[in-house]
């Protein structure tokens, strides 16, 4: 008792030896105890010697390197929640753990693995309820392939929730995509993709923009609940483009349902289709609305509109039933209860109570059905299998008047 106590290093502590093996984080606080204990029984020493004991001792508790780390959590049966081992870690007390070297680790739900977890470098925390990793971690679903990409990750095993930030990107066979962070609802399998989100399918072959995207695994489906934007593509080419307000895409069926302001914009033909819904199906190349529609023709200027529509893309046809009315830029007009445009041909077959009208000179023949090229006011109009005469009814312009 007569010498100066020297506080022991940790480096150089029999501990050592204990640290070289795996290490379970539940028994650090006594570790921790354990070692303040063996300072403190070291006697008397000078005012300067236990201010650096007490610094040393403080750094230590604070910043502690073991090896060959493992942290794992089991629920209230024993079941694992989570296993995660690293080569290296810095154990710090405010944190639980710090930095870890090439941590590798599994989640688990109902005690099989849902997520296998890894990543170069990453600081862990953990507090029983939830494992937090902050790095470039890499995570992926080892049964539907699933992979996610970020800077941080959170498992929250009692919600069943498994949150990805930051930076994301996620990777499948069928879908690609990024965003600022991905939530996975891990019993469930369902993803939502929050912030700038930006998708790529794979089969259809589509991008589509929006704010938030649900995908749900299991029934290939996504879902968009705000505005979404989606451009097609063929060989690497823009085909077509669409909007809503909100969509589903069926990956299985390639059948995309627009909902609210739908509108799908055709690079060939140039058409454009305004509904209040749509439905398109790439499969079939067709597109259908159930509600009033809006049908444009931007090279030639003709609009009709009518109660529904359906146009056949490889086709270049469009049917149109109730309330339909053509009208081109010379403000002539066609109305009947069901149109039938080829657009290839520059031509419109009409059917039921036909109206057609031109405003110069001013001209308007009644019928059963017509056809024609409206942009150049060649049209037929006929009494059809009713046997009713045709009515045309001539209207003299106004006279100008003299000055």
């Amino acid at each position: 008792m007569g010498g100066k106590y020297q506080s022991p290093h940790f480096h150089t502590f029999p501990f050592e030896s204990f640290i070289q093996i795996k290490t379970n984080w539940y028994y650090l606080p006594l570790i921790l105890l354990l070692i303040m204990s063996l300072g403190a029984c070291g006697g008397k020493s000078s005012t300067g010697s236990q201010q650096n004991n007490q610094r040393s001792a403080a750094d230590s508790e604070s910043n502690l390197t073991f090896f060959d780390v493992t942290l794992e959590q089991a629920d209230e049966v024993g079941r694992p929640l989570w296993k995660v081992k690293a080569k290296q870690a810095v154990y710090t007390k405010e944190k639980q753990i710090g930095q870890a070297e090439s941590p590798y680790g599994e989640l688990y739900q109902d005690g099989k693995v849902i997520y296998q977890i890894k990543a170069d470098q990453a600081d862990i925390q953990q507090d029983g309820k939830r494992l937090f990793l902050k790095g470039k971690i890499l995570a992926t679903d080892p049964n539907n392939g699933v992979v996610l990409q970020g800077n941080e990750m959170e498992w929250l095993p009692k919600e069943d929730l498994l949150i990805v930030r930051n930076q994301i990107n996620g990777k499948h066979k069928q879908l690609q995509a990024v965003a600022q962070e991905a939530r996975v609802k891990t019993r469930t399998q369902v993803v939502d993709f929050f912030g700038k989100v930006v998708a790529n399918s794979t089969d259809p072959q589509l991008r589509m923009r929006t704010e938030h995207l649900i995908w749900q695994i299991k029934q290939e489906q996504l879902i968009g609940d705000r505005p979404l934007q989606f451009e097609r593509y063929k060989n690497n080419q823009i085909t077509d483009r669409g909007r809503g307000n909100s969509a589903e895409v069926n990956l299985k069926t390639k059948i995309v349902t627009i909902k609210q302001n739908a509108q799908a914009d055709l690079l060939d033909p140039p058409v454009q289709i305004l509904s209040n819904s749509m439905i398109w199906d790439m499969n079939a190349e067709n597109v259908r609305t159930n509600s009033a529609v809006r049908v444009f023709h931007r090279a030639e200027k003709l609009t009709v509109t009518g109660n529904q529509a359906e146009m056949k893309i490889p086709q270049k046809t469009v049917y149109l039933v109730g309330n339909v009315n053509a009208v081109g830029q010379r403000r002539q007009s066609l109305t009947s209860q069901n149109l039938t445009w080829y657009l290839d041909k520059k031509l419109l077959e009409a059917q039921g109570n036909v109206v057609y009208r031109q405003a110069s000179p001013a001209l308007t023949f009644n019928g059963d059905t017509a056809v024609g090229n409206l942009e150049t006011d060649n049209i037929v109009v006929s009494g059809g299998k009713t046997g009713n005469r045709v009515v045309t009814e001539i209207i003299p312009e106004s006279p100008k008047p003299k000055n």
